[in-house]
């Protein structure tokens, strides 16, 4: 192709993949379902978008280290800490029975209904064991099941896409030999893989660990560092043996994930921008490379595996997994309600599939076009039932309001009391040891560790926060707090209003919706629960008692409104509001 045509068809590609994500998320519904059909119909109707076309030989080695990158932000996500007890062996179980009873039955299945041979079938077996966290994790966020079983479903599917791209390469490497050699023979060349991607990630984390901590990068430089480091290693273990990057990067989000002594970021916007275009460049390319003529005898045999894996094999391995465990009747039947194919068996089955049809293999030429069926079959068909079957099994999590409020004050924490019997689940921050204690001694739950961390990020969705009330009596850190707690936390973040003598350097000057209506502000709230006045709620069955501050209305279905000074909401039957009742006696001078 000429450089004219490489220019055309990259630029195309760039395009679909972003516009299909922006519809997407106008519409509301996974990317996916909108990116296999574009770049299937793109691939279709012109040539340009054909990737193999347009960077040869180079597309497969592009592939990898992309889907490493993808593999290290997953990581990241993955904090050891929070998986114990039954959710462990769950996970474990998930893992290596989950992809050896796939393994087995989607190739036994595929021999006579896809009329493969041996090889071929065992091929598309391997392939299609894995999952993936880029699936995964935005059905589970638009889904919002317990917190335990998004932890579960998120490791299971950042562990078994490695797994399954190194199983993937035994195999192929197998099949092309003419040999599918003994089970014996497979774990050590497994485990000889997996040695190699675990020492390459634990040399890169210790590597980015060094140098994060001592060179003081900004965010910007550490970020391109970060990316780097996983292509780097990620490359270098490849070369040393075939698909042990994908293991190296994923070891190597978890490590930087745990490692003592490091402040990552909880959002990372340049990283997650990132992989959202690598994901809708490479399912773009991925999904132009199939054929409609590949499709035609394909399609059916294609729907008939899904059914198998979807109705049998998943709700078996689900079965299995959660057996002997605290696993309740309504999650086992979620967990095998969930698993959807992703980037990394596109990307297998693209990377094997020419090799093998090149080198004669019986039934190869179907590998592809199958895992395209079963991708776009699994991807549409738990994305529009998700949602539905987690409200049958009563798996989803509680739509109520769980405010974190920070401040320690005897007003701040009598609040927390208020919100929490109006039947909010409350949680609590403070500095100082003094406020810690007094939040205890009212027996309200506190958030552990540092600001940041507990109301962002991994810490917010550990609690299910949903919102931030910043209510300290220094006005410049709630100011700031909030200026960085936007940028993060999904929720609302909300601050006292600075006073008119406040001496702060920033909090007059900074933007934002103060809590509360204009002048009621943390010194004046001091001041009236000194003089008597307490935090009370009352049911919205008539008018607000004089005398009485409305300050926050929590609504029927457990969701919170405060008061603002552009904005004060409506009470309406069955909300309750949370009031401040008049002084009971006059301020001390």
């Amino acid at each position: 192709m000429t450089a004219d045509e490489v220019m055309v068809g990259v630029g195309l590609i760039v395009v679909l993949a972003v516009g299909s994500q922006l519809v997407a998320s106008r519409l509301r519904v996974p990317a996916l379902l909108i990116l296999l059909p574009v770049g299937f119909t793109a691939g279709a109707l012109t040539d340009d978008v054909n990737p193999e076309k347009l960077l040869g030989e180079a597309f497969s080695p592009l592939v990898s280290l992309a889907v490493a990158v993808i593999l290290y932000e997953a990581g990241l996500g993955l904090k050891i800490g929070r998986l114990r007890g039954h959710m462990r062996r769950i996970v474990v179980r998930l893992i290596w029975l989950g992809a050896l009873i796939t393994w087995l039955s989607a190739a036994l299945f595929a021999m006579p209904v896809l009329s493969m041979s041996k090889g071929a079938a065992v091929m598309l077996g391997a392939i299609l064991v894995v999952s993936g966290p880029t699936v995964v994790g935005p059905l589970l966020n638009f889904v919002r099941p317990s917190e335990r079983l998004q932890r579960v479903l998120i490791w299971e599917g950042s562990l078994i896409d490695p797994v399954g791209g190194i199983l993937g390469a035994l195999v192929f490497h197998a099949v092309v030999a003419g040999e599918l050699k003994g089970f014996g023979s497979q774990v050590e060349q497994f485990s000889a893989s997996a040695a190699v991607g675990a020492v390459g990630g634990v040399v890169g984390a210790g590597v980015l660990w060094l140098l994060l901590r001592r060179a003081r990068l900004s965010e910007e430089l550490a970020t391109s560092a970060q990316i780097a480091a996983v292509i780097g290693i990620a490359a270098a273990c490849d070369a040393l043996r075939e698909d042990t990057g994908l293991i190296s990067a994923v070891v190597m989000g978890m490590a930087m994930a745990n490692l003592p002594g490091l402040d990552l970021p909880a959002r990372r916007p340049f990283l997650d921008t990132l992989v959202s275009l690598i994901i809708g460049l490479l399912f773009i390319s991925i999904s132009a490379t199939v054929t409609p003529a590949s499709l035609r005898h394909v399609v059916l045999p294609s729907l008939a595996l899904v059914a198998l894996l979807v109705l049998v094999v998943r709700p078996l391995v689900a079965l299995v997994s959660t057996a002997g465990t605290d696993v309740r009747g309504g999650e086992r039947w979620f967990i095998g309600w969930m698993a959807p194919r992703g980037i990394v068996a596109a990307a297998t089955a693209s990377t094997f599939s020419a090799t093998l049809v090149a080198r004669g293999v019986d039934g190869a030429e179907r590998i592809l076009p199958a895992t395209f069926v079963v991708i776009v079959a699994t991807v549409t068909l738990y994305g529009l039932t998700a949602f539905p079957v987690a409200r049958r099994l009563g798996v989803l999590r509680p739509s109520r309001s769980r405010p974190l409020l920070v401040g320690g004050s005897p007003w701040a924490v009598d609040l927390g009391r208020a919100l929490n019997s109006a039947g909010l689940d409350v949680l609590m921050w403070a500095g100082a040891e003094r406020q810690r204690a007094r939040i205890e001694e009212a027996g309200l739950p506190l958030a552990p560790g540092e600001l940041l961390a507990a109301a962002s990020g991994a810490g917010a969705e550990l609690e299910g926060i949903t919102g931030v009330l910043l209510l300290t009596e220094e006005d410049d850190f709630n100011a700031l707090a909030a200026m960085t707690l936007r940028e993060s936390v999904e929720g609302p973040v909300h601050r006292l209003s600075p006073g008119a003598d406040s001496q702060g350097v920033v909090a007059p000057y900074t933007g934002g919706e103060p809590l509360f209506r204009t002048g009621l502000t943390g010194p004046e709230l001091a001041r009236r629960y000194e003089a008597g006045a307490r935090v009370l709620t009352r049911r919205a069955d008539g008018a607000v008692p004089a005398g009485h501050d409305v300050l926050f209305v929590v609504r029927a279905d457990g969701r919170l409104a405060p008061v603002t000074h552009a904005h004060t909401p409506d009470v309406r039957p069955g909300d309750t509001a949370v009031l401040l009742g008049p002084p009971s006696r006059p301020p001390s001078p």
